[in-house]
């Protein structure tokens, strides 16, 4: 148990608590993933007007109820208290524990205990919502202990709420158990989670982040109370900041790798150096203003796969203008959220992203297109497909798509500095096709990158090579293939934040036969 008067904190996500999103709730009008629906006091939270579960999801998460209460504290309008307790109050009344999975009440638990640091105190409040509410509170955490994710970014998250829960309701029965456990699992889990090099292992930039968030959010909230956390914690968390580090473009985003969103995690990186004092995350988090800068222009990440080369760090020009790339070359990642991207890469440039990883888009399966599966497959990446298949087996199995085959044997062949240019080099061998593809990337004076690929099979195959050009990219990069081929351009679709794609241009170079050879030039033009 705390010795003292808890101290803990809201914790809202911007985007999904902002005050645009509230505004329309005291309207009834939920705005999720892009969609909008009215849903009238009284509605029921069983059912689902989407065709997309994340929207029943985000729904059930209630991020807008520390939404509402910030927006209380500001303005004191009584609306927002009445609307919280509306929603509140009619979800206890019709949803029963374990309607959805774990980690949604994982959130939700964070959630609500967050709109309480805000409603505790409202004259609004009766007595018997109060009791209602933490009755339901402590009812979902003890169902969540009983139901945690075995592994995972989910388990992280779900062991953050039972972890904010013990420190913010300390009288509660079994409080001081459930800090024990809750903190020791947290430990346990990253540890495992986080491999040896630093990346997450699902192989995803977005949840890599989410998952370091809430591992700072339970650092934060210990030191505050004076909860000492077990030193593999630590260990962890500054191997997830190592690659938070090395992973941040120059314009203070991340490349959307596997399933997830792009988007800025810097203030990861000045938490970390509140924590361990280390200038290069207030160097990086302050895009060079500040700090010391890394010394690395090249960084391996050889468990989680991933490559990275850098013209450099703001010294010498501004950083924003700096030259960025990442290289895949490893495993496709425990869980569900790998895609199948094997050598695949992204370049930034002049300011800009130019050609990108066109992220993850939906986990929806529904509708004409399918767009889950065009966004997780090889020729949504920037790879080069064999005779049009995937570099994994992915198929239909009962209810949606999954991976159904061993994934490619993968291999670094070389990673370095070679007659005064950078390079890096790897191999993808897939069960699907009887081919080899080799791939070298070299940077050449910091603007030109010139990108090697060679293909060996059994027979003839049509090989073909292709760039995710990022919207607007077009004058600020030229690409030029070196062999004769077929060259082609069509409209591809790029998606920075879930359910929102935007066209863009994607070119594709083919060639057909046994063994073929792909020299591409590609200038970095300011």
């Amino acid at each position: 148990m705390l010795a003292v008067a808890p101290v803990w904190f809201p914790i809202l996500d911007a985007e999904q608590s902002s005050r645009e999103i509230v505004e329309a709730i005291l309207e009834d009008r939920f705005v999720f993933n892009g969609e909008e629906f009215i849903l009238r006091p009284g509605f029921d939270w069983t059912a689902n007007p989407s065709h997309d579960i994340e929207w029943q999801i985000l729904l059930h998460k209630f991020y807008y109820a520390p939404g509402l209460g910030a927006a209380w504290r500001e303005t004191g309008d009584s609306r927002y208290v009445r609307k919280w307790m509306e929603l509140t109050g009619s979800w206890i009344a019709q949803v029963p524990a374990g309607m959805l999975p774990s980690d949604v009440a994982g959130r939700r638990i964070q959630n609500w205990i967050s709109a309480w640091h805000y409603f505790a105190d409202a004259p609004q409040v009766t007595l018997a919502f109060r009791r209602a509410f933490l009755d339901s509170l402590q009812l979902q955490v003890k169902w969540l202990r009983s139901n945690l994710t075995p592994a995972r970014n989910h388990r992280t998250l779900e062991l953050l709420a039972l972890f904010l829960a013990a420190v913010a309701f300390p009288d509660e029965r079994g409080a001081g158990e459930l800090l024990e456990f809750a903190k020791d699992a947290l430990a346990d889990n990253l540890g495992s989670d986080i491999r040896p090099d630093g990346v997450h292992c699902e192989q995803s930039t977005d949840y890599h982040h989410i998952v370091l968030r809430n591992a700072l959010i339970a650092r934060r909230l210990a030191d505050l109370n004076g909860i000492r956390m077990p030193a593999e914690f630590d260990a962890a968390i500054r191997r997830a900041l190592e690659f938070a580090l090395f992973i941040h473009r120059p314009d203070g985003l991340i490349p959307s790798l596997s399933d997830g969103d792009t988007g800025s995690y810097l203030s990861l990186l000045e938490q970390g150096y509140e924590l361990y004092r280390d200038p290069r995350y207030r160097w990086v988090a302050t895009a060079g203003r500040a700090g010391s800068p890394p010394r690395q222009l090249r960084k391996a990440f050889p468990d989680g796969g991933y490559y990275i080369l850098r013209s450099g760090w703001g010294e010498t020009e501004r950083f924003e203008d700096e030259r960025f790339l990442v290289f895949d070359c490893g495993p496709l990642g425990d869980g569900n959220h790998g895609h199948l991207d094997l050598l695949s890469f992204e370049l930034y440039g002049s300011g800009r992203p130019l050609i990108v990883d066109p992220g993850r888009y939906t986990y929806d399966e529904s509708g004409d297109v399918n767009w889950r599966v065009a966004f997780r497959g090889t020729a949504y990446h920037n790879t080069v497909t064999i005779d049009g298949l995937n570099q994994t087996r992915y198929e239909f199995h009962k209810r949606k798509f999954k991976i159904r085959g061993p994934e490619p044997v993968f291999q670094l062949l070389g990673f370095g500095e070679r007659d005064g240019y950078s390079f890096v080099r790897g191999s993808a061998a897939s069960h699907e096709y009887p081919a080899l593809h080799e791939r070298e990337i070299r940077m050449v004076g910091g603007t030109r990158f010139i990108v090697i690929d060679e293909l060996r099979g059994t027979g003839v195959h049509r090989y073909e090579q292709i760039f995710h050009l990022a919207p607007g990219a077009r004058p600020h990069v030229h690409i030029a293939q070196m062999q004769p081929c077929e060259a082609s351009e069509e409209q591809g679709w790029v998606s920075p934040t879930y359910g929102i794609r935007h066209a863009a241009p994607v070119l594709k170079f083919a060639r057909t036969g046994s063994n073929v050879r792909f020299e591409t030039h590609i200038e970095v033009i300011p």
